[in-house]
């Protein structure tokens, strides 16, 4: 039988442990203040607290400067010979990505121009002068392009809980065509786009947000536009059944798979943050 002494360390192993993976799971407010209890009295001083969030912060901001990096370093493994990509506006993670892809691959992109912004035309420069073949498509030409595309390859402002996206307006009809004729739809994202929030119906309008009219009819338009309400709305919710796959600095992830880098990210006491 083991002495005293082994079951002694062996208990305070396990101890470690625990103490270890508690430490792990605690809300971000504890790491910060390195406090053991669970209500803090934020009146007493905290003489760690600038050093930890010092440290925090840090640490993010290294993982920001490499996250698209790391990216667009997995760009050779989704995109292959003579594929025709597809992408929506301008977004920078998507353009280092691709680039990154035409230093061993020679493929095509076809950039829908993201009307009334026309960010795709800037994107199309920029891939241009890297010497990727590029299109431009108005968006009225999305479905008729589709049937002819490889995958779809797009940046996101949110990747909400359950897999859906708030991304530029016009994407939700992109995915749409894309599901049509089963073409992929990849997502590519930093982490700290992950978010608990969901979309539902009492707050759908807060969702999103419109710019001005302006930039669809101009005010040149004249008397029409006394007997017309004009939307512009600047974001679109895809659901995540039309996506799939995510793509960040960790590799790519399924929908699916949401939930469990959200509980990477954050505890369940930060989701009311």
């Amino acid at each position: 039988m083991p002495d005293k002494d082994s079951l002694l360390d062996v208990n305070n192993l396990v101890s470690d442990i625990k103490h270890k993976k508690k430490e792990k799971d605690s809300p971000l407010h504890q790491l910060v203040t390195s406090h053991p209890s669970d209500i803090l009295d934020y009146s007493e001083a905290h003489s760690s607290l600038r050093s930890n969030l010092l440290d925090h912060l840090g640490e993010y901001k290294v993982e920001i400067d490499s996250s698209s990096e790391n990216i667009a370093a997995q760009a050779s493994e989704h995109i292959h010979m003579d594929e025709m990509i597809m992408t929506v506006g301008k977004s920078n993670t998507v353009e280092k990505f691709l680039k990154s892809a035409a230093k061993e691959r020679h493929f095509k992109v076809v950039v829908v121009e993201a009307a009334p912004f026309y960010d795709g035309h800037i994107m199309a420069t920029r891939l241009a002068k890297s010497n990727i073949q590029t299109t431009v498509i108005p968006d009225s030409a999305v479905f008729a392009m589709m049937s002819r595309v490889n995958k779809v390859i797009i940046g996101t402002h949110t990747v909400l809980a359950n897999g859906g996206l708030r991304a530029a307006s016009g994407i939700h009809a992109v995915a749409l065509a894309a599901k049509q004729f089963s073409v992929p739809v990849m997502v590519l994202s930093h982490m700290y786009k992950f978010t608990p929030m969901y979309v539902v119906s009492h707050n759908n309008e807060a969702f999103n947000i419109c710019a001005s009219p302006a930039d669809v009819i101009p005010h040149s338009a004249g008397k029409i536009l006394n007997s017309v309400e004009i939307y512009n709305p600047v974001f679109d919710y895809v659901p995540p059944e039309l996506v799939t796959l995510f793509i960040s600095h960790q590799g790519g992830n399924a929908p699916s798979y949401v939930y469990r880098l959200l509980s990477e990210l954050y505890h369940q006491d930060d989701y009311d943050i």
